[in-house]
């Protein structure tokens, strides 16, 4: 038995697959057309680097969150919509390079994309950023909707990452179909078991998730 998992290991480590703890998985094994961007590992987010322990564009999350993808992916496709990631499961040591970057004030570059209404030294107070993430147990995920014939993500009335009022789901100075964008996500979501994070309309975490205590800290490869 032993022989046949060393085996196993191997075949995944070719394929660019790392070993994981148990109890979570790369979540292409369980929905291999989801669109997954992950925008830490590139520069296109508010730090404007690329973020301490994501060397891979590969989605991890618990098995739980990603069965739960899974059925939610099945059912936007029912009216030709996917889902896109823009992350998951992000190691502790991305969040300290979070913490490095947010006491360099000086570190702007991205400040009129992500966050121009608000000063950084307040992002903390405000609660975009924090010492420690709930993606980092595995259950938390920052997604969209997106065409399925385009793969243009629909109109949500702000950007991801977008640190302002214009984020919160309560927010009502948008049109009716970014409000209607936005209600969709929030319903397939929350029917799935999904709890939002009212300041950030991409943001859910599982509910009961099985690491609620836990805060990982692996890199992504």
């Amino acid at each position: 038995m032993r022989f046949y998992i060393l085996i196993l290991v191997l075949f995944f480590q070719t394929l660019g697959f790392a070993q994981l703890p148990e109890g979570l998985v790369y979540v292409k094994k369980i929905i291999p057309d989801l669109d997954v961007e992950l925008r830490y590992y590139t520069t296109n987010n508010f730090v404007g680097d690329t973020i301490d322990g994501y060397n891979s564009n590969k989605l991890i999350l618990t098995k739980q969150t990603a069965e739960a993808l899974k059925l939610i992916q099945e059912e936007l496709q029912q009216q030709n919509l996917c889902l896109k990631i823009y992350d998951g499961y992000r190691p502790q040591q991305a969040v300290n390079h979070f913490i490095r970057w947010a006491k360099k004030l000086n570190d702007t570059v991205n400040k009129q994309q992500f966050y121009p209404d608000i000063k950084k030294q307040f992002l903390f107070k405000e609660e975009y950023i924090a010492t420690r993430s709930g993606h980092s147990k595995g259950s938390t995920l920052d997604l969209t909707i997106i065409d399925g014939n385009t793969g243009i993500p629909l109109d949500m009335g702000s950007a991801y990452d977008f640190f302002g009022h214009e984020s919160w789901v309560s927010y009502e100075d948008i049109s009716k179909e970014q409000k209607q964008n936005r209600q969709l996500l929030q319903t397939v979501m929350l029917k799935h078991n999904f709890r939002n994070y009212p300041k950030e309309w991409w943001h859910f975490t599982l509910r009961w998730e099985p690491f609620p205590k836990t805060y990982f800290d692996f890199p992504v490869e």
